[in-house]
């Protein structure tokens, strides 16, 4: 019998040792014409039901090796370094060559992130002239106001002592008014509205109800003021430029007149009471309506018709109205 056919012979027989989980010593043979390769060495299997563990594979993968954790030590003292509050002095002045500002400042300091609302986050505020805070470092931008004057500028505050000096470049107006010919106009009659420049639909306002004599603080520039003598029809509007470290004197002039009403039976006479009144243009349009004995107000220089009714009866006067002081229209209840 040839060498091979013996060889699996010896193989059958042993194969149910192996299945068997016991050791098959491995059998060699040469033959003189030929060499035979090493036979693989059976596995043994895992039967169900077997709590024991299976064999070993011959390679095992081998686990990476964790990185070294931080040194978070290091890393805290770092960030409590940089997050500790610096002291920052704030100043401002008129002009950039001008002494700083002794009063009436409002300082806010914005954080550069925005909060949960879009807004830049406040992280301080001051009412000092001379504003001393403290900020941890970092980016900042810090406002300014000084009655309406304003400005802003970025603020980067590092470790040490930190300044911060704002130029306002701003200016002073103070207003007032009178009718033509110098004819002092009552304070409570007078007030004004500032808005800056541009077309009507473009002006944005800036003060609103000034009285006359106000000092208001701007920014330097051109603005466009709005004057109202008593609550009718009597404008005057002006353009006027503000300039920086200056205070602007100006004085608007009113083509118009304070105008006083009474119903008479006869010149000179007695004011008739409970009478409603109504003023209108020449072009027909209603500007003023009162009930009483003496109704009074303010017109702009032009021709307007009157209406006296009293019961049932109604009483009319045409008159003209020309800059000047005060003035007092009667209208008769009889015709002479």
């Amino acid at each position: 019998m040839k060498l091979k056919q013996c060889l699996a012979i010896l193989l059958l027989a042993l194969a149910p040792l192996a299945a068997a989980g016991l050791s098959v010593p491995t059998v060699m043979a040469q033959e003189s014409t030929s060499e035979m390769p090493p036979m693989p060495r059976p596995r043994p299997q895992h039967q169900p039901g077997d709590t024991s563990a299976p064999p070993a594979e011959q390679s095992q993968q081998i686990a990476p090796v964790p990185a070294p954790p931080p040194n978070t030590a290091a890393t805290t003292a770092i960030e409590a370094l940089t997050s500790v509050p610096q002291p920052v002095t704030l100043t401002a002045s008129i002009t950039p060559d001008g002494a700083p500002i002794p009063d009436g400042l409002v300082w806010r300091v914005f954080d550069t992130k925005t909060d949960a609302t879009g807004e830049l986050a406040l992280a301080a505020k001051s009412d000092a002239a001379t504003a001393k805070i403290e900020l941890p470092p970092g980016k900042y931008v810090v406002h300014v106001a000084y009655g309406r004057a304003q400005t802003s500028d970025t603020l980067t505050v590092e470790e040490g002592e930190n300044t911060k000096s704002l130029v306002l470049g701003a200016g002073a107006l103070r207003l007032n008014a009178a009718v033509d010919g110098d004819v002092p106009i009552p304070l409570d009659l007078l007030h004004f509205d500032l808005f800056t420049t541009g077309s009507e639909a473009d002006r944005t306002m800036v003060a609103q109800n000034l009285s006359a004599n106000d000092i208001v603080t701007l920014n330097a520039g051109t603005y466009h003021v709005v004057s109202y003598f008593g609550n009718v029809n009597a404008v005057v509007r002006a353009d006027l430029r503000v300039e920086p470290g200056q205070l602007t004197d100006a004085t608007l002039y009113h083509h118009a007149s304070q105008i006083s009403f009474k119903l008479v039976s006869e010149p000179g006479g007695e004011a008739i009471a409970d009478v409603e009144w109504t003023v209108k243009t020449a072009d027909g349009d209603t500007v003023f309506t009162d009930l009483g004995a003496f109704p009074s107000t303010v017109l702009g220089q032009g021709d307007y018709l009157v209406l006296a009714k009293q019961g049932d009866k109604v009483f009319n006067r045409a008159f003209e109205v020309m800059p000047g002081p005060a003035k007092e229209i009667e209208v008769l209840t009889t015709v002479y």
